[in-house]
């Protein structure tokens, strides 16, 4: 019998004006810190995005807080179970935007897509329609680690490039335009500037990979979904599940593995087989695994950098931080 896992990580992120940024923050900051949540928490004049990580009573008050708070009655959380902690720290900031588009005046989405369900997109996905383009809006070391089938792509590496690839889209505004995310905050912006661009058939997988991946086993999505916290990546499909990405250093292994470098001076982010860092010891070449500043790797290549949560600097004793899940 499979023991229930203790902590929780919550992804969320919900698009309504805040007028009081400042206020917010240190809404945030106090709850958080008062409940021994860890995670990363931007505000900004167009709403909130966040993933948080904590003990399940912890993140349960957490939800109930959110779901009564004026500003943002109508979020939504996708949830997860953890043996720890998905972070090392809290960090809750000020950004012009929630997720960064890259467009002159940055605003809330307008009029984003209709929204395809998890089931719905599931069908949609098994029909054979000449007139669809499904359409991955993540970065590619996002898409290179895992993306749904026949996913049309973009060599960005950021999400605010996405604008500047129109012309590359431009051939498809006459098909049905299906796009999707990890969590769908992407999504809201692109589907709406799309529209705004004159593309008339739009929808957005609600939920993002995330919620697919929980709701109906995510059927097609080939490999895994990369994620922003100690994690790094997630399995989503358990119907028909692929590997498609490789080890960057042997170039021939299939892994879904991502470490950064354990040379600091390198922190290179990659793919990298269980052989490879082995061998490696969690390097990138043998140049790094030489280097004398070489990091010990523990396995996850997941290293610690300017953790200045106030839960760690009250808590500096490393069996409290063990105990944590940190």
């Amino acid at each position: 019998m499979q023991l229930e896992k203790p902590f929780r990580i919550l992804l969320y992120y919900y698009y309504n004006p805040i007028e009081n940024t400042d206020a917010i923050i240190r809404e945030q900051e106090e709850f958080c810190e008062a409940h021994h949540l860890l995670g990363r928490i931007l505000i900004a004049p167009e709403g909130i995005n966040g993933t948080v990580s904590g003990l399940q009573a912890d993140t349960d008050s957490y939800i109930k807080f959110m779901e009564n708070h004026p500003v943002f009655k109508g979020i939504t959380f996708k949830v997860d179970s953890a043996s720890g902690h998905s972070f090392l720290k809290l960090n809750v900031r000020f950004k012009l935007e929630i997720v960064h588009f890259g467009t002159e005046h940055p605003q809330p989405p307008l009029e984003p897509g209709n929204y395809l369900e998890p089931a719905e997109w599931r069908e949609m996905m098994k029909t054979e329609d000449p007139d669809r383009v499904i359409l991955d809006v993540r970065s590619d070391y996002e898409w290179k680690l895992g993306k749904f089938k026949d996913a049309v792509t973009f060599d960005i590496h950021n999400f605010r490039e996405l604008p500047e690839k129109m012309d590359e889209l431009e051939k498809y505004k006459d098909k049905k335009i299906y796009t999707y995310c990890t969590g769908g905050i992407k999504c809201e912006k692109v589907s709406s500037w799309l529209k705004e661009k004159g593309f008339d058939n739009v929808y957005q997988l609600h939920g993002g990979i995330i919620k697919y991946g929980h709701e109906v086993g995510g059927e097609d999505f080939e490999g895994a979904c990369y994620v922003f916290d100690q994690r790094v990546s997630v399995p989503v499909n358990t119907v028909n599940p692929k590997v498609i990405s490789h080890c960057e250093v042997c170039k021939t292994a299939e892994s879904d593995r991502y470490v950064n470098c354990a040379n600091s001076a390198c922190n290179n982010h990659f793919t990298i087989c269980e052989d490879c860092a082995t061998k490696y010891e969690g390097c990138c070449s043998e140049a790094c695994h030489q280097n004398p500043h070489r990091r010990i790797y523990d396995g996850r290549g997941y290293y610690l950098r300017g953790v200045n949560s106030k839960l760690y600097k009250d808590n500096p004793d490393p069996n409290y931080v063990r105990k944590m899940g940190l």
